[in-house]
């Protein structure tokens, strides 16, 4: 009961192991401990922050461009997908780094869930740095007890595809959720096979097409039906629009961009911190 009580990491995660909760509950562990108080106020400021500055103002336009907007620009098209990208990782570390401050307020240490994914050079590195508990119980539970990369490729390739397919299942019972795992399992399949070939892409490169993949994918994950995710594949696809006439959508949303000046500086400061700086870890 105490266990699967404890209420810091209850709604968000990350996911704990009994064996990992309960040999820290030991008489020396109950002392105060200043470090621990620091260290746990940190965190949670820094989980607010990320939530409430960054992850909020974010999703303004996420929400926009998803459920509001009927047609999109080329650059809204954009500005959507990348504010969800943010949106989500932000308010999901957020959340995270809270429950982790709050459980140094209790002296215990919860695992790590997020490691800068976004700095990923590829998909299987990005799912190493990704909420690593959830990637930590799919890999015992699900992927090894069905063999995991025992056997040929063609079985190792397959299992990975229905521990994404189930991955996506995780995250709600939309078609869309699976086909957001299939495409990640899709993903690592292809990294798996293109990892046995001695070719190899520039850095910079491989991390392009990998946020980008990610980028787009998160679409399939936000939307609320079909007909949305569509329609931002497609602004996102239409050059067509990108103009400097004073009669192009794209004016008038630079123009919106001004009004819009603290969704502008929360976009940016994600966008550097993402990339820039070193992880709350």
């Amino acid at each position: 009961v105490l266990f699967i009580s404890f209420f810091p990491q209850l709604i968000a995660g990350p996911i704990v192991y009994h064996k990992e909760f309960f040999p820290q509950l030991t008489d020396e562990n109950r002392r105060y401990s200043s470090k621990n108080l620091y260290a746990g106020f940190f965190l949670i400021s820094l989980g607010l922050f990320k939530k409430v500055i960054l992850a909020d103002h974010c999703a303004i336009w996420a929400d926009y461009g998803f459920d509001e907007a009927k047609d999109l620009s080329f650059v809204q098209g954009w500005m959507t997908s990348l504010s969800y990208t943010f949106q989500i990782y932000f308010d999901f570390s957020g959340y995270t780094d809270i429950a982790l401050g709050l459980a140094l307020l209790f002296n215990i240490k919860l695992p790590h869930n997020f490691d800068s994914p976004y700095k990923s050079r590829n998909i299987q590195e990005f799912w190493r740095k990704w909420h690593i508990t959830l990637s930590r119980f799919l890999r015992e539970f699900v992927y090894i007890p069905l063999g995991g990369s025992r056997g040929n490729e063609l079985s190792a390739g397959w299992n990975i595809l229905v521990t994404f397919l189930l991955c996506g299942l995780w995250h709600g019972a939309s078609w869309l959720f699976v086909f957001w795992g299939l495409c990640h399992g899709i993903a690592l399949v292809f990294y798996r096979i293109w990892s046995r070939t001695s070719l190899r892409l520039p850095r910079v490169f491989s991390w392009f097409i990998t946020f980008n993949f990610l980028n787009v994918t998160w679409i399939f994950f936000r939307a609320k039906d079909w007909e949305s995710a569509i329609k931002i594949l497609s602004a996102m696809l239409e050059f067509s629009l990108v103009s400097f006439n004073s009669n192009n959508a794209f004016v008038g949303f630079a123009a919106n961009m001004i009004d819009n000046f603290y969704i502008l500086v929360a976009l940016f400061v994600s966008v550097m911190t993402a990339f820039f700086f070193k992880n709350s870890n």
